[in-house]
């Protein structure tokens, strides 16, 4: 495919000593190839003609046109600025954008998650430097919340260094943080976050700015850039909901703070670190009065759903989820408490924090800083005549004794570890000390998971297993049991989904389903216990047991067209 400068070389446009020195000098990253063509004298219209048939990508004039101030509402303006791309429509349930640099990778994922978050798709045109900054100019009356609160901002900014140029004190800072545009800021980025689906929110320093990233299904995308100014007075406010130290910057912080947004309650914990550019917050997004999943609609499903069913009606013993930090291990928890008949039994929970609010269940919030932790509350919750006791997560060696101790004597715990997998769950629980006889006696399963994003039905695209994807399917079902082997021969499947881009389905993906593996004891699992157990004895009784491994599920559930393989990969 033809470059830009092999265009404009054919053209006669420029000569090929000069497209040399341009080639070399955006090699070395001293100008870009556009700038060095417009220094040169070549006409922005013929560099920008140029560069849209070198990328395939239509090029925009707003000459005779007129840009929606509609549309400008939906990116703030520091995004457009830092990202160098702009609205120029919307309709139809697509936003028109002008980028000027539509190859960068940073900004297309900037804009995926900003029309992610609006529930748009998005047209890419290529804008001329003249007509972007003609559209930057259309901010001034149409104006977004954040880029109105950033200009009173700066404006307060301005009148309080004039009148005098001292540094301020730790008090004035804390007065800064409570006034109407740093607290217009902080609220529109939360609401961003919820109308956003987002999971965390991550305010970090770089050097010359501050960047706004929220987590939506697992991935990272940046929807804010703003100016490093506001970074002190955005950490003080948010340190002022929280009721943190506001004058500590130099150790980590936690906290957390309730606040109603967009008609819900939703609680947010919140955590500072220092950094080299000073202090980043990750902010965890609660919703309690969201829906608790039935464990069919986790993913689960044959022989695990079947498993776990049979374990959840167990009158004691412990269930144990597995994996690592966001992997669902809290909403699996809940599904479970959902399967339970929470009007005959007492139902007690251990929880940091209450993520979903349950009917039925005497919920407990956990605080370390008063020294209520977990294995104080198992204690005290041991006196409350539970039938079922949920523990939010297994620590340590006192928590872990207190558990194996409830389980032994006739309560139904469910709790979660952090292991890479489900044969790990017993080596783990050796390690903190418990003592195998008691493992088989207390032990019911061990469920490890992650989570996949799902593909759009009505937008995914198929293509042929081949390749690498055929090597890693083949593979793993020769590796599955027999009835699950057999199940999938008879599928012959030829060809996987991928996600593909839509009006309906902006990312590709909407939402996630978990992948699992299930480990029950059996009386051969408790015999390789007490012989001595290494992770590969325990692996050779799961085969045996006819339990799929977390990368075989996921395959399976990839052949039924429900999440695509690169996705798994990233996963498993």
């Amino acid at each position: 495919m033809a470059t830009l400068l092999d265009i404009l070389l054919q053209k006669g446009a420029i000569t090929g000593e000069q497209a040399s020195d341009i080639k070399k000098q955006a090699r070395d990253g001293i100008e870009k190839e556009e700038d060095a063509l417009l220094s040169l004298g070549v006409p922005e219209d013929a560099v920008y003609e140029a560069k849209s048939k070198a990328l395939g990508i239509p090029v925009f004039s707003i000459e005779g046109k007129q840009v929606q101030a509609e549309a400008t509402k939906n990116i703030p303006e520091e995004s457009a600025r830092y990202y160098k791309f702009v609205p120029l429509s919307l309709g139809g349930g697509v936003l028109s954008v002008g980028m000027l640099n539509p190859e960068d990778s940073r900004a297309k994922e900037a804009l995926r998650f900003i029309v992610g978050r609006l529930g748009l798709a998005s047209d890419i045109y290529l804008i001329k430097p003249s007509d972007f900054e003609k559209i930057l100019e259309h901010y001034k009356t149409a104006g977004g919340e954040v880029t109105q609160a950033l200009s009173q901002f700066q404006e307060e900014l301005e009148e309080t260094y004039a009148a005098r140029k001292t540094p301020k004190t730790v008090e004035e800072t804390g007065k800064t943080a409570e006034e109407a545009p740093v607290t217009k800021m902080v609220s529109v980025i939360l609401r961003y976050g919820v109308e956003g689906g987002a999971s965390d929110i991550h305010i970090e320093p770089i050097e010359n700015n501050v960047k706004i990233r929220f987590r939506v299904d697992g991935v990272l995308y940046t929807g804010l850039m703003l100016p490093k100014e506001v970074h002190g007075a955005l950490i003080t406010r948010i340190k002022v909901l929280t009721s943190m130290k506001i004058d500590e910057s130099r150790i980590p912080q936690d906290g957390r703070f309730h606040a109603r947004i967009l008609e819900k309650e939703i609680d947010f914990r919140v955590s500072t670190f220092p950094t080299n550019f000073g202090e980043k917050v990750a902010i965890r997004i609660l919703d309690p009065s969201g829906t608790v999943k039935s464990i069919a609609d986790l993913g689960l499903d044959g022989r695990n759903l079947e498993t776990i069913k049979k374990n959840i009606k167990k009158p004691f013993g412990m269930i144990l989820i597995t994996g690592p930090t966001g992997s669902g291990k809290s909403t699996t928890l809940y599904a479970l408490l959902e399967e339970i008949d929470r009007e005959t039994k007492n139902v007690v929970s251990l929880e940091d924090p209450i993520e979903y609010y349950l009917p039925g269940v005497n919920q407990s919030q956990v605080r370390p800083e008063i020294k209520y932790d977990f294995a104080t509350g198992l204690r005290h919750i041991l006196r409350q005549d539970p039938d079922v006791i949920m523990v939010g997560e297994i620590r340590d060696k006192e928590t872990a004794e207190l558990a194996v101790h409830a389980a032994l004597t006739g309560h139904l715990v469910l709790s979660t570890l952090h292991t890479n997998n489900a044969a790990g769950v017993i080596p783990r629980l050796i390690d903190m000390g418990i003592d195998p006889f008691l493992i088989p006696s207390t032990l019911a399963c061990a469920v490890a998971q992650r989570l996949a994003r799902k593909l759009c039905p009505e937008s995914k695209k198929e293509i042929a297993i081949a390749g690498r994807y055929k090597e890693i399917i083949d593979s793993e079902i020769n590796s599955m049991p027999a009835a699950y082997k057999e199940d999938m021969k008879r599928m012959n499947v030829s060809t996987v989904s991928m996600p593909e881009v839509s009006t309906t389905c902006p990312k590709g993906t909407r939402g996630r389903i978990g992948v699992f593996e299930v480990l029950e004891m059996t009386p051969r699992l408790e015999k390789i216990i007490l012989e001595g157990p290494s992770e590969a004895k325990i692996l050779d009784e799961a085969v045996h047991q006819g339990m799929i491994t977390l990368r075989q599920d996921g395959i399976i559930k990839a052949l039924h067209g429900i999440i695509g393989v690169d996705d798994l990969l990233e996963v498993t």
